[in-house]
This record gives C-alpha cells, structure tokens and sequence, in this order.
C-alpha cells in the first residue's frame, strides 16, 4: 500500500446466528474453510451460540461460544475467525468482547480458550485481558497455549 495512502475504517455489524438454518450453516462453514484452511477441524456449529460479522452485508468473521467441559459456569470460546482482507481491524477483539457480554449476561463466570501458532490471536487474548493456564487436562495439541479470563464471580 503506498504510503500516501490511509486505510479507511471499516464498518462490521457483529450479530448472533442460529446455526440451525441452513443458509447460517453454510455460512459458517464457508467462513471456517476461509480463516483456518485446513489447519483445524471443523467444529461442530449446532453447539453452543455463535456470531456472525459482516461488512457491507458480506460476512467476514465468525466466533462461537460452547460449553467448557472444565466445569459448570465456564464457557469455551470456540473459534474467532477473520478473513484476511479484514485483519487489522480489530474485529476479533469486538468479537471475542461481544461473546464475554453474553456470557456475562447468562451468569457465567469465565472463558477459557487456545492457540495453536498464531501469534496474533495469543497478543488479542492478552489485550482482553486473558490469562495463560495449564489445565489438567489439555484438550488441543502439544503446542498450544490455554488462555482463560474471569468475566464474573
């Protein structure tokens, strides 16, 4: 990009979905294939809550919240995913802060999540305010980093 140049703001509208719907599914579906390729499984969308950002009415990114198996009151955030054309925008943190309202709001009282490589979605987990942890039981690969916030007591 030349240096004259200013990137223009972008406008995201972050929404709920119901990954019941078809056309939802597929949607999301499609945004997982876009952000991750072939670098992690898909998940299993008909669980848990899930939001979908768009752009101009394009969908751009995507992130789900499922319950945590590490206890009662604890969410997992499962995936927040950005399409390339859209990073730097800060749309995986309104995400992720988005998910962190609604869990607050349905009385849970942490997040928990991972990394696998990926050095920007580990410094966004810092700058929300989460925490490294080892659980007990890893559940990702050997190499992943487990991150976890209190949202509430």
């Amino acid at each position: 990009m030349p240096a004259n140049r200013v990137r223009q703001a972008c406008r995201f509208l972050i929404r709920e979905v119901d990954a019941c719907e078809p056309d939802v599914l597929d949607t999301l579906n499609d945004l997982h294939v876009r952000t991750f390729l072939d670098c992690a499984p898909l998940p299993d969308f008909e669980i848990g809550q899930w939001w979908v950002s768009s752009e101009h009415g394009r969908p751009v990114a995507f992130a789900g919240m499922i319950p945590s198996s590490l206890g009662r009151g604890i969410a997992y955030l499962s995936r927040v995913g950005v399409i390339r054309e859209c990073c730097g925008h800060g749309l995986q943190r309104r995400l992720m802060r988005t998910i962190e309202q609604r869990a607050r709001r349905s009385g849970l009282y942490c997040i928990v999540s991972d990394t696998t490589g990926n050095i920007i979605s580990a410094n966004n987990f810092i700058r929300c305010g989460y925490v490294l942890f080892q659980p007990e039981q890893p559940w990702a690969w050997r190499n992943s980093l487990y991150w976890r916030k209190v949202i509430g007591s």
